[in-house]
């Protein structure tokens, strides 16, 4: 019985039969691109042997940039015609005689490698190019994940098979070079179609101050120690024969402040990568592992790991919590590797068993706590600045928010200011007693939870 991916290949190519046969052949206004690729490369057999790679779609600008950067001199050239996607490279050759193939514009895709920056990458193009005494023929393929093509496909044709395989074997260290992805913030999507990570999204890296972070005496500096204080000794550590590799747990009540801390330490650490998983994204922390270990220093952040600490992954028949993956991945990666884990949830009971069955990869686990007397007064301090306040008011509703999260006193600080411009009025201690009365009265029980905050007693 044929194999499935006998019957998918007899699919394509009977799928391009079809369309050649239904299609008149092209009338070739230009030159033909299967005489310039061979003019490049200075024979005129197309029977040349074609070595290929393939990578994940989101690496396509590296791709570009580390093929560019291996050739010492090159032209970029694009075919007119249809169909073009059903072949490969040999098969290009053979059929563009007979399909009068010429050359044409290159496609291009304009591709995020930063918040506010764009680069122009090649959807579909053959680089001919030079290096040193040899000639190659490129074609780079970008992903598309609407016609099953889930990775980027770059073939190279040359005149001797080593020099193709020379080239391939040169990608790897100008891709890590080049790539443009290092020291960014992003987080992993989804394909539209199919199975597997999608494009990046990027994130502008947050700038919170140490201020702006309320805590317990000496919570901070417990994590600052652990995500920031290894980073700053890490040849000292290594020196010691000790690992990098560490992994921190923020746990506690929502609204606390756990992203709010998270986002902080990524302001300390301009330099790392960051990749951020949350929800469903977790299902990626393969490729988050691998592109942290690619590209360290790097901080992989896992927010809401309570909600898939019971998910089950049936991708490979395994009925193993997708959380133990989670803990695995961390596990995998070398102790040299310059890595931080910080991971984020609300119900570390959850947590807490599946941890204990992967012992060591949690080095660290705090407690983001509802914000103490001085710590409410702090909040309302940082997120009213607008506000012109009496101490003694100030007293009265800390008094008043006992048992409230951060979450809770930012929306008492905004409802303060909405309720003095309402009235056109400066807001002071009138504004903050009227939404402190509103979100503690019966109205907003639903409000106050949805907040983090518990019921007055």
């Amino acid at each position: 019985m044929p194999e499935p991916e006998d019957i998918d290949e007899f699919a394509r190519l009977f799928s391009g039969f079809l369309e050649r046969m239904q299609a008149p052949p092209l009338v070739n206004a230009g030159e033909s691109v299967r005489e310039r690729l061979l003019a490049h490369l200075g024979t005129a057999s197309e029977g040349l042997p074609v070595v290929a790679a393939s990578f994940p779609s989101f690496d396509l600008p590296n791709v570009q940039l580390a093929v560019e950067a291996w050739f010492d001199s090159f032209e970029l050239i694009g075919m007119a015609g249809p169909d073009r996607g059903h072949y490969s490279l040999s098969e290009l050759l053979q059929v563009a005689e007979l399909r009068r193939y010429g050359v044409g514009a290159v496609d291009y895709q304009r591709i995020a490698i930063a918040v506010d920056e764009e680069m122009d990458c090649v959807g579909f193009g053959f680089y001919l190019g030079v290096q040193g005494d040899d000639r190659y023929v490129a074609l780079l393929r970008a992903a598309n994940e609407q016609h099953g093509r889930m990775t980027v496909t770059l073939e190279i044709l040359a005149v001797d098979k080593s020099a193709g395989e020379r080239f391939l074997g040169a990608l790897p260290p100008l891709m890590l070079e080049h790539n443009v992805f290092r020291g960014k913030v992003l987080s992993f999507e989804g394909h539209e179609f199919g199975h597997g990570v999608g494009p990046f999204r990027l994130h502008r890296r947050p700038t919170v101050s140490r201020g702006d972070v309320v805590m317990p005496e000496g919570v901070l500096e417990r994590v600052e120690r652990e995500v920031i204080g290894i980073a700053e000794h890490r040849e000292a550590m290594l020196r010691a024969g000790q690992h990098l590799r560490r992994g921190v747990l923020l746990y506690g009540p929502p609204g606390t402040g756990k992203t709010h801390t998270v986002r902080y330490l990524l302001s300390r650490l301009p330099e790392f990568t960051v990749v951020l998983l949350a929800g469903t994204s977790i299902r990626y922390i393969s490729d988050a592992c691998g592109l942290a270990r690619l590209l360290q220093p790097a901080l992989v952040v896992l927010e809401d790991c309570d909600l898939v600490a019971e998910a089950r992954d049936f991708v490979h028949g395994s009925e193993n919590p997708l959380l133990f993956q989670v803990l695995n991945e961390m596990d995998g990666l070398a102790e040299e590797a310059d890595v931080a884990f910080l991971l984020t949830t609300n119900r570390v009971d959850i947590l807490e068993p599946a941890l204990s069955q992967r012992p060591g990869r949690i080095d660290l686990a705090v407690e983001v706590p509802l914000p103490d007397a001085p710590g409410r007064a702090r909040l309302l301090s940082l997120y009213g600045p607008a506000l012109t306040l009496s101490p003694g008011v100030v007293e009265e509703v800390v008094a008043l928010t006992d048992g409230t999260t951060a979450s809770f006193t930012k929306e008492l600080v905004r409802r303060a200011v909405l309720l003095a411009a309402e009235k056109d009025a400066i807001p002071g201690d009138t504004e903050l007693r009227d939404a402190a009365a509103e979100l503690l009265s019966s109205r907003d029980t639903l409000t106050r939870r949805l907040l983090g905050a518990t019921d007055p007693s």
